[in-house]
């Protein structure tokens, strides 16, 4: 049915040639997969590996932070284990209510992050601290909070150096001498009665206020550096941390929480855009004018679509194979039954006399071609020529099979 340069698909097999014996299969094999997925799944698996590494590096940065049960360089247990030598309990709590509780004329309250307690854990805290008679310690408060938790104070600056000298009378500074408590926050108060210590261009960075009970004080301290492990042994540091956090026999080492800090009102609720940073997008704003400059220049470089001769010459049966395989892998048989029956209407038209724009009539080609038949058995021939899609493969080849014979016979006829 098919000249040297027809490009209706052969009607040997429902879409090509060759009646699916497998010889002219298009499916890639398992070493073509892997030669196209190799480097996606090799950039996929650098991005993992560089994920889980930084995941690693700040989970190990952040993990136990002034905790003092954890040996971490920045944990506290080092100072944990020296006030444990010398017969002061340690108790860690992670909530307000339970650091309350737990204040007493014999204890130190530490609060290692007070600017994570919400309104109603400062009230709970600073009205334990009023009640109790004990020392409370609070590292590197700052914020709004701060009057909550120690009325009459305020934070002045970013403390220069790390190391600073006492240059105040409290015992505990001038036994401790030179220590590492800069590097952190500097405060200024006009509560009476406070002691600054270890100033930083003319501010306390460590500060004791004289509390509302008998016997009880605030200690104010602007860097955590004389809690940490990795700093413990430096300067005067573990001496002034024991004499802070060793004066009561009891010590409530308090761990705030986000889950310990509930919404003082309803939340508000905001979009994805209200989360992102301004910069941020100002910054994407200027990759998109860039990205659009971008297009415009390489839209104007590349210039308009033009047509030219393929390099080769392609054989007209390889172009029938191609489309023909293009129709099988997406089961167009309705398109390929289509395609069979125009070429066969085209070619029958011709040989029996119809006029081409008459050649898809079925009232003016199917008289035209039946009086050329001399067969009396076989396939409707309006049905062969104008039927319905076939409903499988094997109706698929069934016709092309029928339009092949019809064509022979008006031809032989």
């Amino acid at each position: 049915m098919t000249g040297p340069t027809d490009p209706t698909p052969a009607p040997a097999t429902p879409y090509g040639p060759g009646r699916g014996d497998g010889r002219t299969s298009t499916a890639p094999s398992g070493a073509q997969l892997w030669a196209r997925a190799r480097g996606p799944l090799l950039a996929l698996g650098i991005l993992l590996a560089a994920a889980v590494l930084l995941a690693g590096l700040q989970a190990g940065d952040h993990h136990g932070r002034l905790d003092p049960r954890s040996a971490d360089r920045d944990g506290s247990r080092a100072i944990a284990q020296l006030l444990k030598e010398r017969g002061v309990t340690t108790r860690v709590v992670t909530s307000a209510t339970d650091a309350a509780a737990a204040a007493g004329p014999g204890t130190t309250l530490l609060i290692t992050d007070p600017d994570l307690l919400g309104e109603p854990q400062r009230r709970a805290v600073h009205s334990a601290m009023d009640r109790s008679g004990g020392r409370t310690v609070l590292i590197a408060p700052s914020g709004p909070g701060l009057p909550d938790l120690a009325p009459a104070t305020h934070t002045e600056s970013s403390a220069h150096g790390d190391d600073l000298d006492p240059a105040c009378a409290l015992p505990a500074a001038t036994t401790a001498g030179r220590a590492g408590t800069g590097g952190g926050l500097s405060y200024g108060t006009g509560h009476p009665g406070a002691t600054a210590c270890y100033p930083s261009d003319g501010h306390p960075t460590v500060l004791v206020l004289p509390g509302t009970a008998k016997g009880g004080d605030t200690v104010l301290l602007g860097s955590e550096r004389i809690l940490l492990n990795r700093h413990l042994a430096e300067e005067g540091n573990a001496s002034l941390a024991l004499q802070l956090l060793g004066s009561r026999p009891g010590l409530v080492w308090y761990l705030p929480t986000l889950a310990d800090m509930p919404a003082d009102g309803p939340a508000e609720e905001k979009s994805l855009l209200d989360l992102v940073p301004s910069g941020w997008l100002w910054a994407l704003l200027q990759l998109f004018v860039a990205a659009a400059l971008a297009a415009l220049w390489r839209a104007r470089r590349l210039g308009p679509l033009v047509t030219e001769n393929l390099p080769v010459a392609i054989r007209a049966s390889e172009t029938t194979e191609g489309r023909a395989r293009l129709y099988r892998k997406a089961s167009a048989r309705d398109r390929a039954a289509t395609v069979l029956r125009a070429a066969a209407r085209e070619r029958l038209a011709a040989l029996v006399g119809v006029p081409p724009a008459q050649a898809h009539d079925p009232a003016a080609l199917v008289p035209a071609v039946t009086a050329r038949l001399t067969r009396t058995a076989g396939p409707d021939t309006a049905t062969t020529l104008f039927g319905t899609t076939p409903a499988d493969d094997a109706a698929l080849v069934a016709l092309a099979d029928h339009l092949d014979a019809l064509e022979r016979e008006v031809r032989t006829s």
